[in-house]
């Protein structure tokens, strides 16, 4: 134990160099584009601008990382998840918002607003989920990302939201009764991740710099301050990122309204996806699923509930956000692939295989943007769900019990065990 102190002692004296060069580094890259902003763009061609400012994204996204990881030491690890999934979406929800503002005065701009999300949605699953567990397993040389049992919180919340979401097109929009339902899901989530178990967590790089420089009010402080400030640059560089991406698509005769459902959203992603891949590289994939877990959660309820809202207050009318054809077909579709992904994750164990097909299904659904595919893959998620239910009395018992609003325990012998990441240590 003491040879291991030593050891320990040993490593943070060689490693503050590295760290300070590598947070300095973080810290660095937004700056480049907050000039720029600053100083109204400075006239720079919208090629350079998705440089700059997804540089800025990146940087942000590192400090992020290190912001949860101290902040995990001093909060829940599920309200820590919840604050990374927030800060995590705050580029989408600009975006988003924008559109739903905007359609308020320019009706056009309504299927924009469905597009976006129902885009940034699908990313988040079929490509981040998929990333996370195939990356954990490839680094731990396993054939499944064990999910820590703590956060059927995350999950449970995931399945209502879901359930709920293919109610919404019945009335052909998004409206305010939606909103109240979904922000309601979202502020009881909010109140029971407070309650929640503090956690200890082994740091890493510049957040163990951090945490063995300062004490507790000094790493509060800084996690604060990386918190802020990395969601500053998000929030100074999603929009434009997406923007300038949209306009060298336009000069290039892509279709606007598939820029605007996946080129955007996947820069507003960005900072989520790396974030939940440094977790994954450092043998904690179960806190980067997690994280998208969360966001997920985020995106089903707060930032699909504040939709509405924000176009009806532009409008001056309680009237909701219009659903036309495709805008259902492409909501339907969305929830039915969030329905077949977290009854994947109910049993709490994440296999390479199913990532793999959640990808494969993501991939090819995604070349092929037509009504007939469309409800053709919402029918494969649907069969697919069922089948999965069926076919594994586990996973079933375990998601009718979190539809329940009950908890793992009253499964007994049955209920997931084991420290976080298991399969991955």
């Amino acid at each position: 134990m003491n040879t291991n102190m030593n050891t320990k002692k040993s490593d943070r004296h060689h490693l503050p160099r590295r760290d300070l060069l590598w947070f300095g580094f973080a810290l660095a890259l937004p700056i480049p584009w907050a000039i720029a902003e600053a100083w109204g763009g400075l006239g720079i061609a919208a090629e350079w601008v998705a440089i700059m400012a997804g540089i800025s994204i990146l940087g942000a996204a590192f400090m992020l990382s290190w912001a949860c990881e101290l902040a995990e030491r001093e909060i829940p690890q599920s309200l820590a998840l919840l604050l990374l999934a927030l800060m995590g979406v705050l580029p989408e929800y600009a975006v988003d918002l924008h559109f739903a503002w905007t359609a308020g005065k320019d009706p056009s701009y309504a299927a924009y607003a469905v597009a976006n999300m129902t885009g940034a949605n699908r990313l988040l699953i079929g490509l981040g989920w998929a990333m996370v567990v195939l990356l954990g397993c490839r680094r731990s040389k396993t054939d499944a990302l064990t999910i820590n049992p703590s956060q059927q919180l995350e999950i449970r919340y995931l399945i209502w939201a879901t359930l709920y979401s293919f109610l919404i097109p019945l009335s052909g929009s998004i409206n305010l009764f939606d909103s109240v339902v979904l922000l309601a899901l979202f502020l009881s989530w909010v109140r029971e991740a407070m309650r929640g178990e503090e956690s200890e967590t082994e740091l890493d790089g510049p957040a163990l710099l951090i945490d063995a420089e300062f004490k507790r009010t000094g790493r509060r402080i800084w996690s604060a301050l990386l918190f802020v400030f990395a969601g500053f640059a998000i929030f100074i560089s999603a929009e434009p990122f997406a923007e300038s991406l949209v306009s060298v698509g336009r000069s290039r005769a892509i279709d606007e309204f598939l820029l605007v459902q996946w080129v955007a959203p996947l820069a507003s992603e960005a900072p989520e996806f790396v974030i939940a891949l440094i977790f994954a590289w450092k043998l904690r994939g179960s806190v980067g699923l997690g994280a998208l877990i969360s966001s997920k959660v985020n995106q089903w309820t707060l930032l699909v509930g504040a939709l509405p809202i924000a176009y009806a207050i532009s409008l001056g009318s309680f009237s909701g956000l219009p659903l036309d054809a495709r805008q259902t077909q492409e909501l339907i579709l969305t929830s039915a692939q969030s329905l077949f992904a977290v009854i994947l994750a109910a049993d709490f164990r994440f296999g390479r295989r199913e990532a793999l097909l959640l990808a494969v299904l993501f991939g090819v659904q995604l070349y092929f943007p037509n009504a007939a595919v469309r409800w053709a893959f919402t029918g494969i998620y649907l069969v697919l769900s069922a089948y999965v239910l069926w076919g594994s009395p586990l996973t079933r018992r375990r998601f009718f019990l979190l539809l329940r609003g009950k908890t793992l325990d009253d499964l007994g012998s049955e209920a997931p065990k084991g420290p976080p990441d298991a399969a991955l240590t």
